[in-house]
């Protein structure tokens, strides 16, 4: 087996402040969620998707949240650029 390497995960300014405005039990998920991507960016046990019509965007499914990320693969950064529930995620603003 070969050893993974650790992805940094960052947030944007706005992803900071969507995550603080969470349900506790939500922002828990989304930090257990945010830590095994770190470990394994491109598993399938997150139900991790790639967006649409958007170039090198994934986004997770946490219950009725989504979190919207993308990969900076040669610094093995992990950005997290917006999170919030599905009927408001995918607006565009």
């Amino acid at each position: 087996m070969t050893s993974s390497r650790r992805y940094q995960v960052k947030f944007t300014k706005s992803a900071r402040k969507e995550f603080q405005r969470l349900p506790n039990r939500i922002q828990g998920r989304v930090v257990e969620a945010i830590s095994f991507l770190a470990e394994h960016p491109y598993t399938e046990l997150l139900q991790i998707k790639k967006l649409r019509g958007v170039d090198e965007l994934y986004r997770i499914r946490i219950g009725d949240y989504r979190l919207v990320y993308t990969i900076e693969i040669d610094e093995l950064i992990v950005i997290v650029i917006k999170i919030g529930h599905r009927r408001e995620i995918y607006r565009r603003t």
